[in-house]
């Protein structure tokens, strides 16, 4: 028996991992299942041919560079893959680690909605037959889940979620640069995490996944204390990923945090768009079925 499998047999590491699968079917049987059998697949199709354009077709098809050269209006016509392949990387750095000095109000820290939001995607998926594979990481990919199809698969998927975090820093370049390099074929990649490291490498890494051809999502977790600057009094903020401190009057910083915080989520938002990456604020204080319905009623639209 492994050091692995002796953790996991452990009576509190399967009380965890069964709370984990618990929220995932509780979110997924109770709103998510009667959502459009494919949510993920927006852009997962194959160009299969062309056609000649008759009334009623949707001019979203015409091919107009056809057009262009022929003058007679063709429309294209495709090819949705069999199996979805869905990939989900979940953001396992010291910063998701934060919950608010009274405990998160909706009972999830960053990383455990993180993880709930990862897992009730995987069974979803499983569910309507796709592929699904899994990937932690911070600094580096600390577990890897390769993609299955079988319903049981999603145990493998929840394992890799609660396997012990080391609180380390976030480097997302590399990191998506090899899964970019690793991935076997184009599919869905959905990123999960806080967004809270180097933009420039982000979105870096983002680009060269669509370069080979991903079709990729972005859920962007962050806690309502980040969002609002709830705090009051004397408060000193410790850094998760620095070791660095700041003792304040909070009031005093308020204005200035928040309109920082609009700048940052103003860029994220523009750079998402122009890696032509689906994205979705998380706010943990919202109802994890709530934030799914929201981002896969969206996909589910553009699959139509």
């Amino acid at each position: 028996m492994t050091r692995a499998s002796r953790r996991y047999l452990r009576p509190e590491a399967i009380a965890r991992i069964a709370r984990l699968e618990l929220r995932a079917h509780a979110v997924v049987e109770g709103v998510l299942a009667g959502l459009h059998k494919s949510p993920f697949k927006g852009q997962s199709v194959e160009f299969l041919q062309h056609r000649e354009y008759v009334r009623g077709d949707d001019p979203r098809r015409v091919d107009w560079k056809v057009w262009g050269r022929q003058d007679r209006l063709y429309v294209k016509e495709y090819e949705e893959e069999t199996n979805l392949r869905l990939t989900l990387l979940v953001d396992a750095s010291a910063s998701m680690d934060y919950v608010p000095a009274g405990g998160p109000r909706t009972g999830l820290g960053k990383y455990d909605c993180a993880a709930t939001i990862a897992a009730s995607l995987a069974w979803l998926a499983l569910s309507h037959g796709d592929a699904v594979g899994c990937a932690i990481f911070d600094d580096q990919v600390r577990a890897a889940v390769p993609a299955r199809t079988k319903r049981s698969h999603l145990t493998g998927v929840v394992e890799a979620l609660e396997a012990p975090r080391g609180g380390r820093t976030t480097a997302f370049l590399p990191v998506l640069r090899s899964l970019a390099e690793t991935l076997p074929r184009r599919g869905m990649v959905i990123v999960v995490s806080d967004l809270l490291g180097d933009r420039d490498g982000i979105f870096r890494g983002l680009r060269s996944l669509r370069q080979h051809g991903h079709d990729i999502a972005l859920l962007h977790v962050m806690d309502d204390d980040e969002l609002d600057f709830p705090f009051q009094g004397p408060t000193r903020f410790e850094g998760l990923e620095l070791p660095e401190h700041l003792a304040c009057n909070p009031r005093a910083l308020r204005a200035g945090y928040l309109a920082a915080l609009e700048e940052f989520l103003a860029e994220v938002r523009q750079r998402s768009a122009a890696a032509r990456c689906d994205y979705a604020l998380v706010r943990t204080g919202e109802p994890v079925d709530a934030a799914l319905v929201k981002f896969l009623a969206r996909r589910a639209r553009m699959a139509v």
